[in-house]
């Protein structure tokens, strides 16, 4: 049923678009154009883009530690974004991004952080009976 319909569509919208044969004059099949209605288009305002955020992870358990800032105003973004690398030291991105310089990242990276260990104490070398080998 449905491809009945489609074929009865084709040829209602065939019958309504004028068919000429070049510049020798109107064909004696051309007919007249259906009425067409015009679909509206509105086109949605653009917003001018302006935000600000910020957030932090910090999760002892699996070591993940980072976070990360960004503003924009315009065409113009800031931020900054920081994590601690696996061997601990810290890594730190300043960006900026604007039309007129494009996308531009300074990166910082400080040393791991070294814990402290309490110190090694051997224990006393005590003196051995020399030893005898019996072949």
């Amino acid at each position: 049923m449905k491809y009945f319909v489609a074929i009865a569509l084709l040829l209602a919208a065939a019958q309504a678009v004028p068919i000429e044969l070049g510049h020798y004059g109107p064909s004696l099949l051309q007919v007249h154009h259906a009425p067409v209605l015009a679909h509206a288009v509105h086109a949605e305002p653009v917003a001018y883009p302006k935000y600000s955020f910020n957030y932090g992870i910090k999760d002892p358990h699996t070591g993940d530690i980072k976070s990360q800032a960004e503003e924009r105003d315009g065409d113009v973004v800031k931020g900054q974004y920081s994590l601690v690398e696996p061997d601990g030291s810290v890594r730190t991105v300043d960006y900026t991004a604007d039309d007129h310089n494009g996308f531009n990242a300074v990166v910082h990276k400080t040393a791991p952080k070294i814990i402290a260990h309490a110190p090694v104490v051997h224990a006393p070398v005590l003196a051995h009976a020399p030893l005898l080998h019996h072949y």
